[in-house]
């Protein structure tokens, strides 16, 4: 509950940029006639397993004495037709859902309620539960495995927060008890060394380092021989920001997991791609390269409290499928949580 308010408040610039945009739909294309209380009707079937009506969510009490006493409803409603529902769909592209995943959840929202006198409110809620249904899936804690060590390679474009979110997990694991190593990999930028070690030393875990300018791959390689003599139960490689567009870069990356595979075959066990939300859909084209290069088996979404385009996660959950582990909205330790979808979607349309 506390991170979800955090959430909720450091969301403030995508959902505020979606309630402006809803209050403006709503109100530009209300009915005239003042509405009374509208009867419950049938939500969108959201799997083909449930196909019992659902209630539509209902508007809290709001007006004056007079209202109340004679049951009206002073709230300005719109009828969803057509119009309506092209006007939601260019608010939700603009919020970076992206084209196809907004027609999707405009479409699912209509399925049921198309005709219907809305709410701003009532369509915030529905838009909740359509955007937590597309997302339930993706929702996954990082797999912790008999495994030892378990190998986690972290890759992402220069700026993500791969650095910062290493540090937070290894300090939120070892706190949980697991013994942890991590291996500074980005050995061209003494800055992100020093933050890993800064980490390290709040955490009580070892960072193995290798002068400025190593082979990365040669101190994966290492680093796993180190865990394995350790008993470490994981090990967390940083490996250097990469462009998905330099070639020269991505095929380093690539000999990374080339080399720690002939230590372990199956390793890397998980490779976590780090995406900053600021980036917007250029983050689908990021998850694309670096899923052909390493292999990756899950997302961690980072600054979400400094952007308004916040609908990109929904994007990469419909497109893609794969975990989302975790995201952040800061910078400190307990900024960084596990992705939970209904919270998510609340924050995103301004839902307490």
């Amino acid at each position: 509950m506390a991170f979800f308010r955090k959430l909720r408040d450091r969301m403030f610039k995508s959902s505020s940029k979606l309630d402006q945009g809803l209050e403006a739909l709503i109100e530009d294309g209300a009915d005239e006639e003042t509405s009374e209380v509208e009867a419950p009707v049938a939500a969108p079937a959201q799997s083909t397993a449930q196909s019992a009506p659902v209630a539509a969510p209902s508007e809290p009490a709001r007006g004056g004495l007079l209202s109340r006493l004679t049951g009206g409803d002073n709230t300005p409603r719109r009828t969803l037709d057509d119009d309506m529902l092209e006007e939601l769909e260019d608010l939700l592209v603009a919020s970076d859902m992206g084209v196809e995943t907004a027609q999707r959840v405009a479409a699912n929202l209509a399925a049921g309620h198309m005709g219907q006198r809305l709410s701003q409110h009532q369509v915030k809620e529905l838009l909740a539960k359509e955007i937590a249904r597309i997302m339930e899936g993706v929702a996954r804690p990082l797999p912790i495995y008999p495994k030892r060590p378990q190998v986690v390679l972290v890759v992402g474009v220069n700026g993500s927060g791969k650095t910062t979110t290493i540090g937070k997990l290894a300090s939120q694991f070892k706190a949980a008890g697991k013994n942890v190593v991590i291996a500074a990999g980005d050995t061209f930028r003494a800055a992100a060394v020093e933050q890993l070690q800064v980490w390290g030393q709040r955490a009580d875990v070892p960072v193995l380092t290798a002068p400025e300018g190593s082979d990365p791959a040669s101190l994966a390689f290492e680093a796993m021989t180190k865990a394995e003599a350790t008993g470490a139960d994981l090990l967390m490689i940083d490996t250097a920001g990469r462009l998905q567009n330099r070639s020269d870069l991505m095929e380093e990356l690539a000999k990374i997991v080339r080399v720690i595979r002939k230590k372990d075959p199956e390793a890397p066990h998980n490779t976590l791609l780090v995406l900053d939300a600021t980036t917007g859909q250029n983050a689908l084209a990021q998850v694309e390269i670096f899923k052909q290069i390493a292999d990756v088996s899950g997302l961690v979404m980072t600054k979400l409290d400094g952007t308004a385009r916040g609908g990109v996660l929904v994007a990469l959950a419909d497109r893609f499928g794969l975990p989302i582990h975790a995201i952040g909205v800061g910078e400190q330790i307990d900024d960084l949580d596990a992705f939970d979808p209904d919270d998510f979607a609340r924050a995103l349309v301004g839902l307490d």
